[in-house]
Parts: structure tokens; sequence; C-alpha cells
């Protein structure tokens, strides 16, 4: 685990144009991101086509290549790579969808442990639409489900991120939860 203050002066480093603490900064928090990925993707079934490597490096170059990287902190660091996850898997799930609609497309085998983006194209599609209406009606349930869903964090990294309690992180989670499960299948939660 890198240390919060290496990770913070880096990130502040890099926010002041030294390009040197962006190559610096890679390999401390790439163990950690790629675990983010694969808490992401464990589970999944079906046909994969998109690997944890590659959803790491898509993040981070999403991350990298903004104007200004999210240097609050290390958890804000970590809420900002949750978040380019979720919208490099929406965007992956929108494209697989749209390429079926038009035929035939060659499958690509990027590494050992991939995604199954392709199989969960739909549902993840339904998923994040719902949570744009979600974040109309509370943003921060919506960043909760985010951090949990798609960062993969814990309840306490996420109320870090958040700047909360884990009491109040686990109580947002459960009311977000069943808001997400009503909305997409349209009846009452089961727990």
């Amino acid at each position: 685990m890198t240390p919060p203050g290496d990770l913070t002066i880096l990130l502040q480093q890099a926010n002041e144009g030294d390009r040197s603490a962006l190559d610096r900064l890679f390999p401390l928090v790439y163990d950690e991101l790629h675990r983010m990925a694969h808490r992401q993707m464990q589970g999944e079934a079906g046909a994969r086509t998109l690997g944890t490597t590659a959803l790491v490096h898509e993040a981070y170059l999403k991350l990298a290549g903004g104007t200004d990287l999210p240097a609050a902190s290390r958890a804000h660091f970590f809420g900002a790579s949750a978040h380019a996850m979720r919208q490099i898997l929406v965007d992956y799930a929108r494209r697989r969808t749209a390429a079926k609609r038009w035929g035939e497309v060659e499958r690509v085998r990027l590494e050992d442990q991939e995604v199954a983006v392709d199989a969960c194209a739909d549902g993840l599609l339904d998923l994040d639409a719902a949570l744009t209406r979600l974040a109309a009606l509370s943003e921060r349930l919506s960043r909760v489900i985010e951090c949990r869903f798609f960062g993969g964090l814990s309840v306490e990294e996420t109320a870090e991120v958040l700047q909360s309690s884990p009491r109040t992180v686990k109580r947002e989670w459960r009311k977000a939860r069943a808001w997400l499960y009503q909305e997409l299948h349209g009846a009452g939660p089961v727990d």
C-alpha cells in the first residue's frame, strides 16, 4: 500500500506540471488500481474481451490525460479512479452493444484476466442509466455505488473518499442498492 503522503505529493507535483511525477506515480498506484479492477470484474461470466490490465491502463490514461489529476488525497485519487473505471466499462459496453447490431465482431483476447463486458453489456448500460437518474436525485448515493461497485472499495475506503463515517456509508449503500433494485427490477429489494 502506497503511503498516503507520498501519493498526494506526487499528485500535487504532477498538477504543477512535473511530468516526471507522473512517471513515478504509476508504479506506486498500479497494484492498487489492478486490485480495484480485479475486484470489479471478479465473478463475471461469459465471453471475455476486456482485460483487467487493460482497464487499469485505460483508467490511468484517462486520469493522467486530464487537465488536473485528483490531488486532494490518496482517497480522492482512488475515488476518481473508480469513476474512470465506470466510464470505461460503460463506454465499452455501449460499443459492444452497437457492434452487435451491425453484425459479427472479431474478438481479440488481451490477457488471461479478462472481464465479461460482452455478456453483461445491456445490464451495464441499464445500470449506468439508473445511476445517472440516481445522481439527479442524490449525487452522494450515486458516488457510493460508484466507489463500492465500480471501484471495489471497502466501506472504510469509500468513507474516506466521501469524507464520511463508515456507518453513514453502510446506510447509504443499503439505501442506494434498494433504490437501484427498485429501478432496475420494478419490485421490492430482496436481501
